[in-house]
Parts: C-alpha cells; sequence; structure tokens
C-alpha cells in the first residue's frame, strides 16, 4: 500500500508515540485524523504541525471505552477525507497497579481504553474497509508476553491486543491485513526517576532505550513495506524478551 494520499486514523495520537506516527505518516503524503480524549489542545497542535508543513490533517475526539464513540470516531475519520485505508490503534493508559492496590475501577479503565476500544475501532474501520481493503496496526506491548509486576492490568490488555490482532487477522482476510507493534522500553513515564530508567537500560539487551521513530519505522513498514503479512507481531523492546 501506498502511503501517499491514502486516509490513515491513528487513536491517541495528541503526543508521544501517537504524535510521532501522526507527523511522520503526513510527512510521506498521508491523510491524517489524530484523535484524542482529554488532550484536545494537544491534538490541535499535532494538526496545526502537520497543516504548517504542507500536510493535510484532521482531528476527531471521543471516549474510546464507550463502543458508540468509537464507531463515531471512525465515520468522523471516514467522512473526513471520503475513505479509511489504515487504523492505528495507538489509545492507551499506563499506571502503576501493585497487585493487592488494584480497583475495579483500575481495571475497567485499563482493559476498556486498552483492549475493548481497541476492538471496537477495529471493528468499526473495517466495516468501512471491506469493500477496497485496508491495514490495521495495534501498538500492544512487550509485557504482553512477559508480563512485569506492579501493572498487572496493563499487561493483561496488551496481551488481549496481540490475541485480538490474530483472531481478526483470520477473520480479515484477504483484504485486510491486521498486525501489532510491541514496543519495549521507548518512552517511559514521566514519574520515572533516574535510578528507574538505569535499571531498564542495564536489563535491555542493547544498553539504551527506544525511541518513537523506533516504532514509527515499524508502522512504515507493516504500511508501506509489505502486503503480505497478517496476523504478526513486530516486537520492537531492544532485546527484552531474550533478556
Amino acid at each position: 500500500m501506498d502511503i501517499a494520499g491514502s486516509a490513515i486514523l491513528i487513536t491517541g495520537a495528541g503526543r508521544r508515540i501517537g504524535r510521532a506516527l501522526s507527523v511522520a505518516l503526513a510527512q510521506r503524503g498521508a491523510q491524517v485524523v489524530v484523535h484524542c480524549n482529554q488532550s484536545l489542545s494537544e491534538a490541535q497542535a499535532v494538526v496545526a504541525e502537520i497543516r504548517r508543513g504542507g500536510g493535510v490533517a484532521h482531528s476527531v475526539c471521543g471516549d474510546l471505552t464507550h463502543p458508540a464513540d468509537c464507531k463515531r470516531v471512525v465515520e468522523e475519520a471516514y467522512a473526513a477525507f471520503g475513505r479509511l485505508d489504515v487504523l492505528i490503534n495507538n489509545a492507551a493508559v499506563f499506571f502503576k497497579t501493585p497487585l493487592f492496590q488494584v480497583t475495579e475501577a483500575d481495571w475497567d479503565r485499563t482493559l476498556d481504553t486498552n483492549l475493548k476500544g481497541s476492538f471496537f475501532c477495529a471493528q468499526a474501520a473495517a466495516e468501512r474497509m471491506q469493500s477496497h481493503g485496508g491495514k490495521i496496526i495495534n501498538v500492544a506491548d512487550w509485557s504482553g508476553v512477559r508480563p512485569y509486576r506492579d501493572y498487572l492490568p496493563y499487561c493483561i490488555s496488551k496481551a488481549g491486543v496481540i490475541t485480538m490482532t490474530r483472531g481478526l487477522a483470520r477473520t480479515l482476510a484477504p483484504k485486510i491485513a491486521v498486525n501489532a507493534i510491541a514496543p519495549g522500553p521507548v518512552l517511559l513515564p514521566t514519574d520515572f526517576d533516574a535510578e528507574e530508567r538505569e535499571t531498564i537500560i542495564r536489563h535491555t539487551p542493547l544498553q539504551r532505550l527506544g525511541a518513537p521513530d523506533d516504532v514509527v519505522h515499524a508502522a512504515l513498514f507493516l504500511i508501506e513495506g509489505t502486503d503480505f503479512m497478517t496476523g504478526a507481531t513486530l516486537t520492537i523492546d531492544g532485546g527484552r524478551l531474550i533478556a
């Protein structure tokens, strides 16, 4: 698939990896729909940046914990450019949840945002893509394969994203390809201190943190680099899974 001229919806695109994906894909000629939930000012800033660079972008807001909002966001994205070629399910929440402190609200917030929202966005996007084909990319996490302590609901949600990717790929073939990207330590949470940062680097075989561009390049490959890949998860983790 050619990125130039395609219409791409990126959820959770106002900041961090979502922002990097939006800008990079727009620079390559994609028409980008930047989704946000509460970070409207950040999403509008991304759209403004893309437009200043000569790109085409549109913003849309919605709470993806509600399936009705998922469908509306996809429909608004489709209406913005009259087509939808790629969905990147990037929206997620990540916060510390020690096992014996996890509440039902913590569980629901994490699973509803990270897994339920991605599923219903994919469902709505696939309906629009059925006639002409398309691609869905789900942003998972290496912890969906190798969970770590104190973030168990998050890890479970990302394991679900990986399984969802495989299931959607089987269901939607041959017209729609569905793959996942599983980043490792790419952007650390802002509340991580220097000691935590150094510990993570020490336990990463490549001895450094990744960057948003590492995820961007994986997305570029899945969109433009191959049309013969579905149901796969690209792990971009600096070797954490083999450590």
